[in-house]
Order: structure tokens, then sequence, then C-alpha cells
């Protein structure tokens, strides 16, 4: 798996010009699945999103967690994480996890998300999405498992 972690001071997500979901200050969370993607790196990735100290504290230091400071999370599946560009200018997502697969296998990821943290929001695979965000530093930090 792949995230690209995006601290935000908001995000939405825009589906035919009707919102979908939305958060004020927190992370927006791009989430790539590749073919041979297993659910046990769910988990290493659920931890190491809640529990990455990219939220400065009051010496104005990443120091703080988006769980320490009880702020929002949304997620966006996005299967281009794997895009492969090597060979011409056309990429190849041929290490994307198929879509029926990856479809069942985001919706286990974004469950045992929420059942760690309420305050998780998401999109909706496979439908052509308009992602709004504010980045907040910028920061965006990039996680494989």
């Amino acid at each position: 798996m792949r995230v690209v972690i995006q601290r935000v001071n908001q995000a939405s997500v825009e589906i035919d010009g009707k919102l979908v979901s939305k958060i004020d200050k927190g992370l927006l969370v791009l989430v790539g699945i590749k073919s041979n993607d297993t659910l046990d790196q769910c988990d290493y990735l659920i931890n190491k999103i809640l529990n990455l100290r990219i939220f400065e504290d009051e010496h104005f230091k990443m120091n703080k967690s988006v769980s320490d400071l009880n702020l929002e999370i949304l997620l966006v599946s996005q299967f281009t994480l794997y895009a492969d560009c090597k060979k011409g200018n056309r990429p190849s997502f041929i290490n994307a996890m198929p879509p029926a697969q990856a479809k069942e296998f985001y919706q286990k990821f974004v469950d045992q998300f929420k059942q760690k943290y309420t305050k998780v929001k998401d999109g909706i695979f496979g439908a052509y999405m308009k992602v709004n965000l504010i980045n907040d530093g910028p920061v965006t930090i990039i996680l494989d498992s």
C-alpha cells in the first residue's frame, strides 16, 4: 500500500457537484493499493498515520499527531499512486490492484480505520471525484507499507 498524507486546514470531496465528505483541520490521505497488498499492511499504515507527529506543538515543532489533537481524517482512494511511467509517456497501472478486488480491500481499510479512530471520512471508491484542499504548511508525507 502507498499513502500520500497531506496536512490540511480543510479538505473535501465532490462528486457530480455534490459535496460527499468534508473535514476541517486534519489529514487528507490518498490511498493506493498494490496488486499483492494484504490486509496485515492496513494496521501498520493506520497506526503510522494516527501517530505521525506532523502537527506543531506550542513551541512550533512538529511534535503532535492527528490523534493527539483529535483532528479529522479524509481518506480518498487513488489507484494512480501506483502509476508506472518508466516506459513511454502513458502511465501503466499494472501494479495497482484490479478494481473489484481493490474496492473490497479499500472498504476493509476504511472500516478498520474507523474502528480505531472516530473522526474518519472518505470519498467513494471508483467515482470521479473532485478533491479540494487547503494545504497547511504545506506538509506532505509519502508512506509505503
